[in-house]
């Protein structure tokens, strides 16, 4: 993303953290069918292939952990004095850039999820920007506190 001349950044926002927690939840539990399968056939190995095959396991547990992060937490909204820039991760070596110039945006939507959302904790959500134009939508997902940012955006595209 490049700053075009005299604009400024607002404000960045980044994914709320539950939903990563939720995910981090998922691979925790995806790793344990392989200590299962470890600890069923203990018998079969000697002790030093044990400890390594232990090892190698945790290892991928946390390349696997560490790639997750990534890509979650280098998403990003931008906004800035002029437009909306969102950065979308797709993998560590794929990247999306979505841009909506505050002229162009039509509506504004944000969902949220129910009556947890009261709390800090659980208060994320969606928001999607729509523009003028039918191919340039941007859908911010698990962003924290959609109706903040949504207020933020038309309190500075007001003049």
């Amino acid at each position: 993303m490049h700053l075009r001349e005299g604009e400024q950044i607002l404000k960045i926002y980044r994914h709320h953290p539950t939903p990563f927690v939720y995910h981090l939840f998922v691979a925790i539990l995806g790793t344990l069918p392989f200590f299962l399968v470890l600890f069923l056939f203990k018998e079969s190995f000697d002790t030093k292939s044990f400890v390594i095959a232990h090892i190698v396991i945790l290892l991928a547990f946390a390349l696997v952990v560490t790639y997750m992060s990534l890509v979650y937490w280098l998403d990003k909204l931008v906004i800035t004095n002029q437009r909306i820039v969102f950065v979308d991760w797709k993998f560590l070596t794929v990247k999306d850039e979505a841009e909506a110039f505050f002229r162009e945006i039509q509506e504004i939507q944000t969902t949220e999820k129910g009556f947890l959302s009261h709390f800090r904790i659980f208060d994320y959500g969606s928001i999607i920007i729509e523009t003028a134009s039918a191919h340039v939508d941007i859908e911010f997902p698990n962003a924290p506190d959609p109706e903040d940012i949504r207020r933020f955006i038309y309190h500075i595209r007001t003049p």
